[in-house]
């Protein structure tokens, strides 16, 4: 039997400005392995389609014809009219960078329609753009058009719709297929029948025997079912499957016979094995039960085969991922927060690239460490990771790359930082870290020059009690130490907070927010988002929740989704009340507004009086470095240039004395080094030994070795010189 025709897609919908890279992942291994693959995007796909002239117009058209309770602000919007359907297609191409002319229109003329969204700009938008930032300033306002008419859509026609978390109720804590059999069986609405279009047209376009969709939210299930029920419909000989990140947590327990009415086949965790077995199985070359991590439905009972005795495809052998198929140059880069570290996550088209599976700590109690893609962790080597970097490159002609690890691993981070600037290859990305101290301010530095522009990583609960708690292996002093080291080294530092983790008192939640605004008024974060515990069943708090101080309540585990728990803290506070003065709060001061303010302004209620000294993160940044002289194992790394070296004789006191001189070129400035003669070749030729390009790691102890005996200094001394320290601010890193 000849190979399967493969058509891999994303449902709507994830990002605006990215495509989300399971796809290009799968692809570009199945590729590798000889199969036909073509993917596709239907967010972008979806957006595009609705968001023209005559989709606009298809829009307004089913509004006036329908039997709409309109609000004041969809009756202002669909008297606008006119305006929107003559500024959608030039709006449009100004958020995917193909017309910046239009930027001056858009910030200093009445050229936007305005709705509700405009209410929430910023008061000085100067401030927030200044006089220079037009383009900035022009993207943001027209990104507060674009939400203005998903609320009007929303409001009328697709009452799921949303830019990022379309749908998303139907499939949230879903024990129960009711709700989504129930909205699948509802007539298509406007959005669905512009969706199913856009598949018809891929399917006629692709052939497909098999279709596969990645799931990897809530908000991407119902796009997904209610496109497999067309196939199923109009294509039955077509089989569908599905995978990704929303079954991988959500339905480990599936016992739902319905879905697979829409659904032939789901996988769970990484699909290039399973998805190997599944298309030997379509090809007659392996019986069903010896698929591998899927489920499927037999004799009218739901099955999980997993008797494949083949191991995991290892992470160095998964491929790069393949990005052709997808409309790169058409995606839009909005900007809904005027904060330059969160905007990353909706600006800019980010190449996305895991520098590890898994995840090289998993010991935090919340987080589900228990599967496989948190719990199985192996490192690609950095010559590896690189060589994929410059694939991708070559492919998209983007040089960004956001790095989706759950925790990139520093050791492996500064491998590849070395290699990037070995090889001469210019990026710039950002990623998800621990504030674990190895991130000391030498490898930030590197990771700096290596292109790295901002990190992400848990600061939790800001306590040092439920820190220890949860197992998160940091403390505040050490998170404090560590954002600062990444923004002395200027990269932005973006903290994700939790508030409502068992037993967290009342107490403890303000003196968390008051660390959060001493870290912004210190200025070593530079954004932050509150999230509200929630209790998973494959987290250690989901169980053993008696351990946590906390009790199950809910709810009855069902036949399809099982993963969200209900649970009461008997000794914690009423989480509920905090979480809109929290947000309220962070927001607040990610635009730099209200640092002073006590934080009872936040809330409506009264709150305990702040407990956290005043100084503390100030403290806890200004406490000393381990001395040079005390890390003699440290690698020794000269990111600079090769200096120009020139000798001269001086006569002093009588006598004659040959100094050095080190001429240094460096791209911001130039500078010297004025030292002994003995001193000065020994530098120079030690700058040559520890440069990048030089693959063996030279370590402090062995310049020791190497120093000159007729230095007349020790080499302690000699690390405590001028000479030292200026080459130590130039360049030159301990790691």
């Amino acid at each position: 039997m000849e190979k399967p025709t493969i058509l891999l897609i994303t449902p709507p919908l994830t990002q605006l400005n990215t495509p989300y890279p399971a796809t290009a992942y799968l692809k570009g291994f199945l590729t590798g392995r000889g199969y036909q693959v073509t993917q596709a995007d239907m967010g972008i796909e979806l957006v595009l389609r609705m968001f023209t002239r005559k989709g606009l117009q298809q829009i307004f058209g089913a509004i006036e014809a329908g039997d709409y309770e309109l609000s004041d602000n969809s009756l202002r919007m669909l008297r606008l009219k006119r305006e929107y359907l003559q500024t959608i297609e030039p709006v449009i191409h100004f958020l995917q960078n193909k017309d910046n002319t239009l930027a001056q229109q858009i910030s200093f003329s009445r050229f936007l329609p305005e709705a509700s969204r405009f209410d929430q700009v910023v008061e000085d938008i100067d401030w927030a753009f200044g006089s220079m930032g037009i383009t900035d300033r022009a993207r943001y306002l027209a990104t507060l058009y674009l939400e203005d008419l998903g609320d009007l859509i929303k409001e009328t026609v697709c009452p799921y719709f949303a830019f990022s978390r379309y749908a998303d109720s139907l499939a949230m804590s879903a024990t129960h297929f009711d709700p989504l059999e129930e909205a699948l069986q509802e007539t298509p609405n406007l959005v669905d029948d512009i969706l199913l279009q856009l598949l018809e047209e891929r399917l006629q376009a692709v052939q497909p025997t098999i279709v596969g969709f990645s799931i990897p939210f809530p908000g991407n299930l119902y796009g997904g079912l209610r496109m497999a029920q067309y196939i199923k419909q109009n294509y039955p000989h077509i089989k569908t499957a599905m995978g990704g990140g929303y079954p991988n947590t959500e339905l480990r327990s599936l016992q739902e016979s319905r879905l697979f009415q829409y659904i032939d086949f789901v996988t769970l965790d990484d699909g290039e094995g399973p998805w190997l077995k599944l298309l030997e199985h379509l090809q007659g070359q392996r019986p069903h039960d010896q698929l591998q991590r899927t489920f499927l439905l037999q004799e009218g009972k739901v099955q999980y085969m997993n008797s494949c005795t083949d191991p995991n495809v290892p992470h160095t052998e998964i491929g790069t991922p393949d990005y052709s198929d997808l409309r790169l140059p058409d995606y839009l880069s909005v900007i809904d927060v005027i904060n330059p570290m969160h905007r990353l996550w909706s600006d800019g088209r980010w190449n996305k690239l895991t520098i590890a599976h898994g995840c090289y700590w998993k010991r935090c109690s919340f987080c589900d460490i228990t599967l496989d893609y948190i719990n199985r962790y192996e490192v690609a080597p950095a010559t590896l990771l690189v060589d994929r970097m410059e694939q991708i490159i070559a492919q998209t002609g983007q040089t960004g790359f956001h790095f989706v690890d759950e925790a990139a691993p520093p050791a492996p981070l500064r491998d590849m930082a070395i290699e990037l600037i070995r090889r001469g290859v210019k990026i710039s990305w950002w990623g998800n870290i621990r504030f674990e101290k190895t991130f000391s301010p030498d490898l930030c530095r590197l990771l700096a020059a290596s292109g790295c522009i901002a990190v992400s990583g848990g600061l939790e609960v800001a306590s040092d009690r439920l820190l220890q708690l949860m197992e998160k292996g940091v403390s505040i002093d050490q998170v404090a130490r560590v954002t600062d080291a990444f923004t002395q080294a200027g990269i932005m530092v973006h903290a994700y907070l939790m508030y409502g983790f068992p037993t967290q008192t009342a107490q403890e939640t303000i003196d968390s927010l008051e660390v959060v605004r001493q870290l912004f008024v210190n200025s070593v974060i530079q954004s932050g988002y509150w999230h509200r515990f929630s209790m998973t069943a494959h987290s250690p708090v989901g169980k053993n929740p008696e351990k946590y101080g906390v009790v199950k309540v809910g709810p009855e585990e069902g036949p399809f989704a099982n993963n969200d728990l209900w649970h009461d803290d008997p000794t914690g506070t009423d989480h509920e009340l905090f979480g809109q003065g929290l947000a309220k709060a962070i927001y607040n001061y990610m635009h730099g507004i209200g640092l002073e303010q006590p934080l009872s302004f936040w809330f409506d209620f009264k709150v305990p009086r702040v407990k956290t000294r005043s100084d503390l993160i100030y403290k806890a940044i200004q406490q000393a470095p381990k001395p040079d002289a005390e890390r003699r194992n440290a690698r020794v790394l000269w990111l600079g240039n090769q200096p120009e070296i020139e000798f001269t004789m001086i006569a002093k006191k009588g006598q004659t004395i040959e100094r050095c001189v080190l001429t240094f070129y460096e791209k911001g400035e130039d500078f010297q080094v004025k030292t002994t003669a003995s001193i000065g070749q020994w530098v120079f030729d030690v700058l040559q030994k520890a440069n990048p390009d030089n693959i063996e790691a030279v370590l402090l102890k062995q310049l020791e070795e190497s120093f000159p005996a007729d230095a007349h200094l020790s080499f302690a001394e000699f690390l405590s010189s001028p000479s030292w320290f200026e080459l130590r601010e130039k360049g030159l890193l301990l790691l």
